[in-house]
């Protein structure tokens, strides 16, 4: 098969299963993403080869990204990443940090993260879109979780979940160093 035709089966399959996932028909995503009915049924049908503007258009209203609509992978799918390809998205001097260590959309972004908290140190989050929801399990130390204004202790070993629609910190006031590994789930786009 050729590189296009395993493309646009790709596609249509992808968009297809996200769109059902999210429950639009295809009026709703027509209307989402500015693309007119007739192309998205001819999308789904493999019948046309869309610019990539529109698969972008049709990538934002499914909360999906281009390569997840062109994924041509099939079956049971299994993504390892190495150690040394996670990523480091925040950092103090002292060592403090949180690594996104895996993240997949089912049928909303899921994603996995490692902290590390020094003594004394904390980081602020904003409220995320209602439906958030936040694991955190503590493997060293104790964290110092505040949400919306009240503060939790959670120690070594220990676990907490929480809607994280609102305000909420990730705070050390011990004398050691904290580590957590935290799950986020995010409602899929409406």
């Amino acid at each position: 098969m050729a590189d296009l035709d395993l493309l646009t089966r790709s596609l249509a399959r992808n968009v297809k299963r996200w769109r059902t996932e999210r429950g639009f028909t295809l009026d709703m995503l027509a209307a989402r993403a500015g693309v007119s009915r007739g192309m998205l049924i001819q999308i789904e049908q493999a019948r046309t080869n869309p610019s990539i503007g529109t698969v972008v258009k049709i990538g934002d209203a499914l909360g999906v990204s281009v390569p997840t609509l062109l994924d041509y992978e099939r079956g049971p799918r299994v993504r390892i990443t190495p150690a040394d390809q996670t990523v480091r998205l925040w950092h103090t001097e002292r060592g403090s940090y949180n690594r996104l260590l895996a993240g997949t959309e089912a049928p909303g972004p899921l994603e996995m993260w490692e902290w590390r908290l020094m003594p004394g140190e904390s980081s602020d989050s904003d409220p995320h879109p209602a439906g958030t929801v936040e694991l955190v399990h503590v493997t060293a130390g104790e964290l110092t979780l505040t949400v919306d204004g009240t503060e939790h202790r959670v120690p070594d070993g220990a676990s907490a979940s929480f809607e994280a629609n609102a305000p909420h910190t990730y705070g050390n006031t011990s004398d050691e160093p904290m580590v957590m590994v935290m799950a986020v789930s995010v409602p899929p786009v409406q």
